[in-house]
């Protein structure tokens, strides 16, 4: 087989939180999707992504030490992920790496990988991607994650300056994911995003629409769309919200699973 009809290979490494995981699902079900095979090996690869975290100090030097590794081992590497939205303090240390992207800018990825290593002549319908796109997870469960950024400015915490204002994914898209998942053998979803609670805050919890209903952009009203769906709902990331008791009487009602994953970040009142 001549260069030219060999299949280009990517390699991947994942750091960080679950939201990162989902970045990744969705870049890898793009790179596939064009075409490209994704390898486990920094020799095989043509080039190699390093979805990056930056919340704190230790995973920061975590991601600068796996994009060295990368960089040693393969020598083209593109970066994305949170430690992206500090592309100076990358290029400090490793200046030759192709390209620097933030968090969930999978249009920017691609288009970098396209320049470098180009988009392979490629029938989809040969090996299709499957519907629900590539998961990271165990078939038995998976992330939804539902919105991007918060719209709070804790001293504490830098997610906003990585990750931007709250934008919620529209409800309809949500749901209709959820029914690929479900399809496909999910049997717990795991419901993500930097603060749960606030989904649907930023569009005034516009109206939209799923199999022919009208479905309000909100927390309670996702809950209640999966409730209907005879799987585990657990919820991450969830903030007190005075419509949080709302959610905690579906749990009452066995409707979704009694289960909330709350983030306790600080306890002192100068934060």
């Amino acid at each position: 087989m001549s260069n030219e009809q060999r299949v280009p290979t990517i390699g991947f490494l994942s750091l960080g939180c679950p939201k990162n995981l989902v970045d990744s699902e969705s870049i890898l079900t793009e790179l596939c999707t064009d075409g490209y095979q994704i390898v486990a090996s920094y020799h095989d690869a043509n080039l190699v992504i390093v979805n990056t975290c930056g919340f704190i100090d230790s995973v920061v030097q975590e991601s600068l030490e796996a994009i060295g590794e990368a960089s040693n081992e393969n020598g083209k590497v593109i970066v994305t992920g949170c430690l992206g939205a500090k592309e100076d303090q990358i290029r400090e240390v490793h200046p030759k790496v192709l390209a620097i992207t933030g968090p969930h800018s999978y249009e920017q990825v691609l288009a970098h990988v396209h320049h470098y290593v180009p988009k392979p002549q490629h029938n989809p319908f040969f090996s299709l991607v499957p519907q629900q796109g590539i998961k990271l997870t165990p078939k038995h469960y998976a992330y939804l994650k539902i919105s991007e950024g918060c719209n709070h400015r804790c001293t504490f915490c830098i997610i906003p300056s990585m990750r931007g204002d709250l934008d919620s994914q529209p409800i309809g898209e949500v749901l209709s994911e959820v029914k690929r998942l479900v399809a496909a053998g999910v049997k717990e979803l795991l419901i993500i995003s930097q603060d749960t609670s606030a989904y649907g805050v930023d569009t005034k919890h516009r109206v939209g629409f799923w199999d022919g209903q009208p479905v309000k952009t909100s927390m309670v009203s996702l809950c209640e769309q999966l409730a209907a769906l005879g799987i585990w709902i657990r919820l991450h990331y969830v903030y007190p919200y005075p419509h949080v008791d709302e959610v905690i009487l579906l749990m009452a009602q066995g409707k979704i699973s009694p289960y909330l994953d709350i983030p306790l970040q600080h306890a002192s009142r100068q934060f």
